[in-house]
């Protein structure tokens, strides 16, 4: 996505089947009713929607009836959305002979407008140093990104867009608007806001703790 490079830790590609934080695939039809939202266990939102997630919810409850399925139906559908619409987003990125996590390297350098380390690039784009390196030489030889060594210490690298990646940015940036802003077209301005806001009080909330959480 555009509001964000590199959505993913490692600064890989979704992989071929999108999956639920779950451990369960959420790729597949499934049934179409959830549970906890009605009675007898139906669930009113996952019938009106039809998505997948329903399914898998209905599944673990149906396996564990006394399971609290309440962050499942919330990270899950993120988790599947995001897979959704990078898989079809990336076809820009395809025509361009680059990967989602080239691009967010590349979207990296443009919007911050100055020059930055693969160490700033990694924290970046949540990618390893070692990918950060493995796709920057690519990028270098294609005659996108151009690096200075520091002055003061030849260790330190210096990065920044050629001509010809700045170029390449700019001009697939619109088709990644455009995009998404089809991939939206269902819900209305005021939806589209109070989504927005929802998303980013969870954001700010999951960027502060998450390293708690794991620990």
């Amino acid at each position: 996505m555009t509001a964000t490079d590199g959505p993913s830790p490692n600064g890989g590609a979704p992989g071929d089947g999108p999956e639920s934080t779950t451990g369960t695939s959420v790729a597949g039809p499934g049934p179409r009713t959830g549970a906890g939202g009605g009675p007898g266990g139906e669930d009113p939102v996952g019938q009106r929607q039809g998505d997948t997630v329903a399914g898998v919810v209905r599944q673990w409850q149906a396996v564990h009836p006394g399971l609290d399925t309440g962050p499942m139906e919330i990270i899950g559908r993120i988790n599947r959305c995001a897979a959704l619409l990078q898989q079809a987003e990336d076809a820009p990125l395809r025509r361009a002979g680059l990967s989602r996590p080239e691009f967010d390297l590349l979207g990296a350098l443009r919007r911050t407008g100055h020059e930055l380390t693969p160490g700033e690039l990694a924290r970046e784009t949540f990618s390893s140093g070692a990918a950060v390196t493995k796709r920057l030489k690519h990028l270098t030889e294609r005659g996108l990104v151009e690096r200075r060594g520091d002055t003061r210490d030849r260790r330190v690298a210096h990065l920044r867009l050629t001509d010809a990646g700045r170029e390449l940015v700019d001009g697939i940036l619109p088709a990644q608007l455009a995009y998404e802003t089809a991939a939206l077209s269902g819900l209305d301005a005021p939806e589209q806001g109070e989504l927005a806001t929802l998303l980013g009080e969870l954001l700010a909330q999951l960027e502060g703790r998450l390293g708690a959480l794991r620990s």
